[in-house]
C-alpha cells in the first residue's frame, strides 16, 4: 500500500480542508495563528507536507466551523463519489 500522502484519500481531505478555509474567509495565516501555529503551518498542511493527528484536525474544524464528524461523512461521500466515477 503506498505512503498515505501518494493516496487518493490524502488528496481529497486536502481539497476539503482548503474548501472550508475559503468558505470560513481565512487566510492561510490566519488560520495558523488561530491554531496558534507558525505561519507556514496551514501552506504545509495544504500542500501535503504537514500531516495532522485527529486532535490537530479536531483544533482545525473548530476554526474552519465544520464539526469533525460532518468533515469525515463529507470526506467519505466525496471518496464514495470519486468510487462510482471512476467505475464509468
Amino acid at each position: 500500500m503506498p505512503k498515505t500522502i501518494y493516496r487518493r484519500e490524502h488528496a481529497v481531505l486536502l481539497a476539503l480542508l482548503k474548501k472550508y478555509r475559503n468558505a470560513a474567509g481565512l487566510t492561510q495565516a490566519q488560520c495558523s495563528k488561530a491554531l496558534e501555529r507558525p505561519q507556514s503551518f496551514m501552506s504545509d498542511v495544504e500542500s501535503g507536507t504537514r500531516r495532522l493527528d485527529i486532535v490537530q484536525l479536531r483544533d482545525l474544524c473548530e476554526v474552519l466551523g465544520i464539526g469533525l464528524q460532518d468533515l469525515i461523512e463529507e470526506f467519505e461521500r466525496s471518496l464514495s463519489a470519486d468510487d462510482s466515477t471512476e467505475a464509468h
